[in-house]
């Protein structure tokens, strides 16, 4: 079982995020938890826990963490990404989505749906980024990869 059952966000020292951003977080969250891949590659002729795994995502001096363990708490790998990668596709992203949720307030659903395509667009960046960044560390599919760019994206939130 190559999959993420449970996952935890230490987001206590960012500030409360607005009621859109937590909606996304908790979207994101059920779908990762409903659908999704992780697989954790050999490396170094160690042998790799099986899963399913429970995810903890976290920012520690300036760095995304990845924690991972097994259900039965075994480490089974821990990954610290630069954030720098991923800073012009979130302050994009959160641009975007800004404006995006102005527009379903007030403007017509032609507009909507083309800010809505462009959210899209940013948000497959920012999830193609997040999988090459993942590189050889673990292997995740698209679906998996755009859950938890938006994960990431309120992790960036006020950090």
């Amino acid at each position: 079982m190559s999959r993420i059952t449970h996952i935890a966000i230490d987001d206590a020292n960012l500030p409360p995020p607005t009621p859109e951003i937590e909606q996304e977080r908790k979207v994101a969250m059920f779908d990762l938890l409903e659908d999704n891949t992780f697989v954790l590659p050999a490396r170094d002729d160690r042998p790799v826990p099986d899963g399913p795994y429970h995810l903890g995502l976290s920012i520690r001096d300036k760095r995304l963490v990845f924690d991972v363990n097994t259900e039965d708490a075994e480490k089974a790998a821990e990954f610290h990404l630069s954030l720098g990668p991923f800073r012009q596709v979130v302050k994009d992203y959160f641009q975007i989505c800004e404006s995006y949720f102005e527009a379903v307030k007030k403007l017509p659903p032609s507009q909507i749906e083309t800010i809505d395509m462009a959210r899209r667009g940013i948000h497959n960046e920012g999830s193609r980024v997040l999988q090459e960044r993942l590189e050889g560390k673990a292997e995740i599919d698209v679906d998996t990869a755009r859950r938890l760019f938006t994960l990431i994206c309120v992790l960036h939130f006020g950090g």
